[in-house]
């Protein structure tokens, strides 16, 4: 009679044994497992510590800049008459701004063309410049010709077709048919304000096609067609006394880093205030997000290098020297000395000190205090003297992460070196898998050899039990 199973024949649980032997054997393949978790489990700890430590740097690299700690903010006491900005370059100063006349650009239109009336043929000249004694002295305007020619053709002479060929000339002006019941007028205004942006229009008409006359503008004392409607002006002001004037409505670098912008006339003698005053927010705000970047990073490290006690937990990174020796050397770094000069040389000066776990809290009326030397705070943190161990508490921050994240960095390094610990796990891994499924193999093998072995011992047994029984019956 055939086995049909393994074991059938001993007798024996041969599987159940096979698998215990063999879940001895992959013992040290769980344990491999066990090693290549944590490992991924490192892997995303100094991930997270990399970004938050490219986050610190951010933040530093706001502290190193002299816009930081140079800014200037500008005040207006009526910002919708007169508004403006002000740069590092601008020194602490009030201004009293009265504003007379706003740029306008030139406007002239046409009389009544009743719709569908041919205009004539001919040639517009249109030339930009300023009007002096009645007359058009021509100049370039923003890079313009001084003067375009415009051909009008028989397919030409309606109004809505002379401002398409005005307005593809890009002669400086721009122009708009407008209409109503009673037809149609030519509107051509300059496309820039002030004085120098006006224009003349001289017409040559043909002399059997005569009427393009209408279109002709010389100036205000013409009695040709167009007439103007709005002079070319500039914007006057005046500026703690002193008078000014502008092409448009802004006063572009009226003092050093100074731009000052108008958008309506003063009321009679009334004047804007305007003060220039230092930019403190802006470096509280810095400081401010440095803290916060640190904290964050400082917490981080604190929970994944730490071992707690009562649940018998260890952190991520807890025991791994890398992440150990990172977070002393920041330590470090932030409560050393910057001896860049001037008033601060520790950051508790600032009013930034170190809590008994370890994170950076503000005082902010110390810190409000130190902001009011914005000369020794520059020096305490962006100073920088080309490698000079004094430099700006800024810049040596700025200096170390730079170090931690660059290719061949901390962070580089640690990352190739756990892809290597987990490359050679994986290989550990296959190499014992391939030993155990062997080792499964010879032992299935061995134990179904013996398995037939005792179902023939098994069978010669009964056979010789039979034959003792048959003989004892005979006798």
């Amino acid at each position: 009679m055939a086995i049909s199973s393994i074991g059938l024949g001993s007798g024996l649980d041969v599987e159940d044994m096979v698998a215990k032997l063999v879940a001895l054997e992959q013992k040290p393949i769980q344990a491999l497992q066990i090693k290549a978790t944590a490992i991924n489990s490192q892997v995303s700890a100094f991930s997270q510590l990399k970004s938050q430590i490219s986050n610190l740097q951010t933040q530093v690299d706001k502290l190193t800049a002299s816009e930081t700690w140079q800014g200037r903010v500008l005040s207006s006491a009526n910002s919708s008459t007169v508004s403006g900005t002000a740069t590092s370059k601008a020194a602490f100063a009030t201004y009293d701004v009265k504003v007379q006349q706003l740029a306008s650009a030139q406007t002239i239109g046409s009389g009544l063309v009743p719709t569908g009336t041919a205009l004539g043929q001919g040639k517009l000249t249109i030339t930009l410049g300023e009007w002096k004694d009645g007359a058009l002295k021509p100049n370039e305007v923003d890079g313009l010709p001084a003067s375009v020619s415009i051909d009008i053709t028989a397919e030409d002479d309606t109004l809505a077709k002379v401002a398409a060929k005005i307005n593809a000339a890009n002669a400086g002006v721009s122009a708009t048919v407008l209409r109503d019941h009673t037809g149609e007028r030519l509107s051509l205004q300059s496309t820039a304000t002030g004085t120098n942006a006006a224009f003349s229009v001289a017409v040559e008409e043909t002399a059997d096609q005569p009427g393009l006359k209408r279109l002709e503008y010389l100036g205000a004392d013409s009695s040709a067609g167009m007439t103007r409607s709005q002079t070319a002006q500039d914007t006057l002001a005046t500026i703690n006394g002193i008078a000014m004037a502008s092409r448009n409505t802004t006063f572009a670098d009226v003092a050093d880093g100074v731009t000052l912008t108008v958008s309506q006339k003063t009321e009679g003698d009334a004047a804007v205030r305007i003060t220039i005053k230092g930019d403190t927010a802006t470096a509280k705000t810095a400081l401010t997000n440095l803290v916060e970047s640190y904290n964050a990073l400082s917490s981080a490290m604190s929970t994944m290098t730490s071992y707690d006690p009562t649940s018998k937990t260890a952190g991520t990174l807890q025991g791994d020297s890398t992440a150990i020796n990172l977070q002393s050397a920041l330590r470090r770094l932030l409560t050393s000395n910057s001896g860049a000069g001037g008033a601060f040389t520790t950051l508790s000066q600032i009013g930034l000190a170190f809590q008994t776990d370890g994170t950076l809290k503000i005082d902010d009326t110390k810190l409000t205090k130190a902001l009011e030397d914005p000369d020794s705070m520059a020096k305490f943190f962006a100073a920088d003297l080309e490698g000079d161990a004094n430099d700006g508490l800024g810049v040596r921050l700025k200096d170390f992460t730079t170090g931690l994240l660059s290719s061949d960095g901390v962070f580089a390094t640690k990352d190739e070196s756990m892809k290597s610990q987990l490359k050679r796990n994986t290989q550990d891994q296959e190499r014992l898998t391939t030993r155990v499924n062997a080792y499964e193999k010879r032992l299935l093998a061995q134990y179904t050899a013996l398995d037939v072995k005792m179902s023939s011992l098994t069978a010669l047994d009964t056979y010789i039990n039979q034959q003792i029984t048959m003989w004892n019956k005979d006798s």
